[in-house]
């Protein structure tokens, strides 16, 4: 079988990627990038998979048996057409299977909920393709906050408008564990899972940074406006109120439901004591 993935120079493609090729050596595993020469060194394949450019996408997708399409980062009205060149380009090309990775989030009343109807969206349009599929709903990735907590640092304190929720978290490593499941196992087609760990709350989330790393940050609750503002302050008039949406979604609850990772990858979801345990042995060198 030939697998291919898209965005593989991004993060969660490149982990997938990786993944596959540790725990599936007999499958031929290619890569798409829209800039193939930004790919890792993987040891594969890496074509041309700019999601604008739907001739490239089927010259490219040519005698692949199944796909990891993985959801892109534009505009939400940018992306549904962009996801549909790559689900033809599939069908074009004579493809089997699609998988896509979808996210978690709250659908409608929140700054985020124009990107979660992007991809459900792009769920419709993967379940009437008429090809085999299976779609993952990610929960939110943790590793942006270990990547930030210079800044924590410097502020004393993670703040933000999340309150007491919940929060399903899951990493990119853990992920890939899926979706490499998901790729290779019909058992799973016709079917959405959501993907991610244990919901904890930022209380935990600090105590967990704070354990790790050996700071003595705390958690202060921001209302919804404060902080969009304050995250479009440092990040822009598109990604702050995206991410102010996001922790909206985690006020409301929406990320502290049932998972399916254990169902998909035949074990638990990577615990939190664990994964900051080991990043505590990693920082102190132990």
């Amino acid at each position: 079988m030939t697998i291919a993935i898209t965005a593989v120079s991004g993060q969660l493609g490149g982990e997938i990627a990786r993944n596959l090729i540790a725990t599936h050596p007999d499958e031929t595993i290619i890569g798409l990038a829209r800039t193939p020469a930004n790919a890792p060194e993987l040891g594969i394949e890496i074509s041309p998979g700019d999601y604008s450019q739907p001739e490239q996408l089927r010259h490219s997708l040519q005698g692949v048996d199944t796909l990891l399409l993985v959801s892109g980062m534009d505009a939400p009205d940018l992306r549904i057409g962009q996801h549909r060149n790559v689900i033809e380009a599939a069908k074009s090309a004579g493809a089997r299977k699609i998988v896509y990775t979808s996210i978690q989030g709250v659908e409608e009343g929140t700054a985020f909920s124009a990107v979660v109807q992007s991809n459900r969206q792009t769920e419709a349009d993967v379940r009437a393709s008429g090809l085999d599929y299976a779609i993952g709903r990610n929960g939110i990735y943790i590793e942006p906050d270990i990547d930030y907590i210079d800044s924590y640092v410097a502020r004393g304190e993670i703040a933000n408008s999340a309150g007491t929720g919940k929060c399903g978290y899951t990493t990119r490593a853990e992920l890939a564990a899926a979706y490499a499941n998901l790729l290779t196992r019909d058992t799973f087609n016709g079917q959405t899972f959501n993907l991610y760990g244990t919901p904890i709350t930022q209380t935990q989330l600090v105590d967990f940074l704070n354990g790790a790393f050996g700071t003595s940050l705390t958690y202060r609750e921001m209302t919804p406006d404060d902080f969009i503002a304050d995250r479009t302050a440092e990040l822009g008039d598109f990604i702050g109120p995206i991410i102010g949406g996001i922790y909206e979604g985690i006020r409301q609850g929406i990320y502290d439901a049932p998972s399916d990772f254990e169902a998909v990858v035949g074990r638990p979801h990577q615990s939190w004591e664990d994964y900051f345990g080991k990043l505590s042995a990693s920082a102190t060198g132990s």
